[in-house]
C-alpha cells in the first residue's frame, strides 16, 4: 500500500491581524477621503468666487489662483466623489460603521465645515456693514455651507450614521455656538453701552458710524445663538449623558461662562474703585473697559445660570464637578489678587512717590481678590466635613492633585526667578532699582502659590486618610459602564447613566441576525452591589444579564 500524503492545512491569518489592517485601512481611507473633500472646497469656493465677482473677465487676473481652483476641483473633487462612492458602499455593515475612524471623519469635517462657514459668514456680513461686496467670504460661505449640510446628512441618515461618536460633533458644535454667541453678545452689549458712558461723561470720540461693530457683534451672536439653539435643544444636546456631553456643559457651558462672568464683575469692580480712590487718570482712559465688562458679566451671567441649570439634573457626580470647577474659577482669582496686593504693597513701601501706579496695582488685585474669595468660599466650603461619597469621589482627587501639583510648579519658578533677581542684585548692585523693588512680583506669586498648595496638600492627605482608614476605596461607585449589547441601546444608555451617574460606553456585538436584549431595569439591578471604577455589563441575547467587575 502506497503512502497516502496528508492534505496540507489551510493557513489562515490571525484574526487580530485582520482586524489591525481593517484599521489602518480605514484610517488611510478616511484620512484621505477627508483630505479630498477639504481641497475639492477650497477649489470651489475659489471659482464660485470669481463667479461672484462684479469684475469681469473670471481669468483677466490672478491666472495662478485660478489655475489651483481648477486643479483643486477637476481633480479633487472627482477623486473624492469616487472615493466616497467607494466608502459609502461599505457603510452597510455595522463594522465599518462602527469603527473609530469613520466616528472620527465625521466629527472633524462637520466641526471644521462648520467652524470655516461661520468665520466665512461673518466676514461677509462684516463686509457688507461697511458697505463693500466680499466675494471670497460670500463664496466660502456657501461652499463650506454645503460640506456641512452633506455631512450632517450622513450624521443623521440610518445608513451611514457612526456608531461610535454619534454625538459628539453634535456637543462640539453646541459649544462652538455657544462660544461664538458669548463673542457677539459681549461684543453688542458692549458698544451699546460704551457708547452710553460716553455720552453720560461727554466723551468726545473721533469719527462716525460708531453703530458698525455693535452692529457686526449682533449679527455675531445672531449665528452664535442659533448654532447653539440648534444643537441644544433640536438635537437635544442637552438631555444626553454621556460622558463627553458631560465634560462639554462642565467646562464650556460651565467653566467657560462663569470665566467670563467674574472677570466682567471684577473688572467692572475694578473701574468704579479707580473712580473712588484713584481720580488721577482721565475719566475716558478709565471708563474704557467698563461697558465690555458689564456686558461680560450680564452675557456670561446669563449663559451660566442656564447652563448651570441644565447641570442640576444630571446627577450628583456632575453637580460635584460642577462645584469642583467653580470652586477653581475662585481660586486662581483669589490667588492672583493675594499675589498682586502684596506686590502692590511692596511697591508701595519701596516707591511711595509714584503711588497712583502702585494704588492702580492694589486696586487690581483687591478686585479680583473680591470677586474670587466668596465664589471659592461658598463653592468649596472649607468649614464643612465632606461626606464619605464626595470624600471617595475621583474628581475631587484629580481636583485636589492638579491644584497643588500646579501651584508647586509655579511657585517653583517664581523662587527661580527671586533667586535670579538677588544673584542680579548681587553682582550689580549700581543698578537703579532696589532689592525689594527687584523681587515683589515674583514675591506675591511665590507667596500666593505657597498658601494654595500648603492648604490642598494638607486637605488631599487629611482626604487619604479618610478613606484608607473607612475602606472608602473599595465603596467608592462605578465611573464607567461598557454596555455590551445589539440593537438599538439609547433607552438602555440613558437608563443606566440616570442610574448610576457613570458614563456609558457601548460594544456592540457583530451578529448576522438581530437579537432581543433586556430592558433597562433588569441592567440597572445587575449593577446593583457592583463597587468596581469600571464594570463590563453583558445584555442579551434573551433576557441574559452579567455585570462583570474590572480591575483598574
Amino acid at each position: 500500500m502506497s503512502d497516502a500524503t496528508p492534505p496540507e492545512e489551510e493557513v489562515r491569518p490571525p484574526e487580530s491581524s485582520g482586524r489591525a489592517q481593517g484599521t489602518v485601512r480605514r484610517l488611510i481611507v478616511y484620512t484621505l477621503l477627508a483630505v479630498l473633500v477639504v481641497i475639492a472646497a477650497i477649489g470651489v469656493a475659489g471659482l464660485l468666487g470669481r463667479l461672484l465677482e462684479s469684475t469681469a473677465p473670471i481669468a483677466s487676473r490672478g491666472a495662478g489662483d485660478l489655475a489651483l481652483s481648477l486643479a483643486f476641483t477637476l481633480i479633487g473633487g472627482p477623486l473624492a466623489a469616487l472615493l466616497w462612492w467607494s466608502v459609502q458602499r461599505r457603510l452597510g455593515d455595522d463594522t465599518e460603521r462602527g469603527s473609530l475612524a469613520w466616528g472620527l471623519y465625521l466629527t472633524v469635517l462637520y466641526v471644521v465645515s462648520l467652524a470655516v462657514a461661520v468665520s466665512a459668514l461673518l466676514t461677509a456680513a462684516d463686509a457688507a456693514i461697511h458697505g463693500r461686496w466680499d466675494p471670497v467670504a460670500a463664496a466660502t460661505t456657501v461652499t463650506w455651507a454645503l460640506v456641512w449640510t452633506w455631512h450632517r446628512w450622513m450624521l443623521r441618515r440610518t445608513r451611514s450614521q457612526p456608531l461610535r461618536m454619534t454625538t459628539v460633533p453634535l456637543v462640539i458644535a453646541a459649544a462652538y455656538g455657544l462660544v461664538v454667541a458669548l463673542i457677539g453678545g459681549i461684543g453688542a452689549l458692549g458698544g451699546l453701552l460704551d457708547e452710553a458712558i460716553r455720552g453720560l461723561a461727554a466723551i468726545e470720540i473721533a469719527g462716525g458710524s460708531w453703530w458698525r461693530a455693535p452692529v457686526t457683534a449682533i449679527v455675531t451672536l445672531v449665528v452664535g445663538a442659533t448654532i447653539w439653539a440648534w444643537h441644544w435643544f433640536r438635537d437635544d444636546v442637552r438631555r444626553l449623558r454621556t460622558g463627553f456631553a458631560d465634560v462639554g456643559l462642565v467646562v464650556v457651558g460651565v467653566l467657560a461662562t462663569a470665566a467670563t462672568m467674574l472677570t466682567g464683575i471684577a473688572v467692572a469692580l475694578f473701574v468704579l474703585l479707580r473712580l473712588a480712590f484713584d481720580p488721577g487718570d482721565p475719566a475716558s482712559l478709565v471708563l474704557a473697559p467698563l461697558g465690555t465688562a458689564i456686558a461680560a458679566a450680564v452675557v456670561g451671567g446669563l449663559a451660566w445660570q442656564h447652563h448651570r441649570t441644565v447641570a442640576v439634573d444630571r446627577g450628583d457626580r456632575v453637580q460635584r464637578a460642577v462645584r469642583l470647577v467653580m470652586s477653581g474659577v475662585g481660586l486662581i482669582a483669589t490667588a492672583s489678587g493675594i499675589g498682586v496686593v502684596l506686590n502692590a504693597t511692596l511697591a508701595e513701601l519701596v516707591s511711595p512717590l509714584a503711588g497712583s501706579d502702585n494704588r492702580t496695582l492694589l486696586l487690581s488685585g483687591l478686585s479680583a481678590l473680591i470677586v474670587g474669595a466668596p465664589v471659592w468660599w461658598l463653592n468649596w466650603r472649607p468649614l464643612r466635613h465632606p461626606d464619605p461619597a464626595e470624600v471617595a469621589d475621583a474628581g475631587r482627587r484629580v481636583y485636589l492633585v492638579v491644584v497643588f501639583g500646579v501651584s508647586a510648579i509655579v511657585a517653583l519658578v517664581a523662587l527661580l526667578v527671586i533667586g535670579y533677581r538677588l544673584f542680579e542684585f548681587v553682582l550689580e548692585p549700581a543698578a537703579a532699582a532696589s532689592l525689594v523693588d527687584r523681587i515683589r512680583a515674583p514675591l506675591g506669586v511665590l507667596v500666593a502659590t505657597a498658601l494654595v498648595f500648603g492648604y490642598h496638600f494638607a486637605v488631599w492627605r487629611r482626604d487619604r486618610a479618610e478613606i484608607a482608614a473607612q475602606g472608602l476605596a473599595h465603596a467608592r461607585r462605578i465611573a464607567r459602564v461598557i454596555l455590551v449589547a445589539a440593537g438599538d441601546t439609547d433607552a438602555l444608555e440613558r437608563g443606566i447613566a440616570e442610574a448610576t451617574g457613570a458614563s456609558v460606553t457601548v460594544w456592540r456585538r457583530a451578529l448576522d441576525v438581530p437579537e432581543t436584549t433586556p430592558d433597562a431595569a433588569a441592567l440597572i439591578a445587575a449593577l446593583e452591589g457592583v463597587s468596581a471604577r469600571r464594570v463590563l455589563l453583558l445584555a442579551g441575547p434573551g433576557d441574559r444579564v452579567e455585570a462583570l467587575p474590572l480591575s483598574d
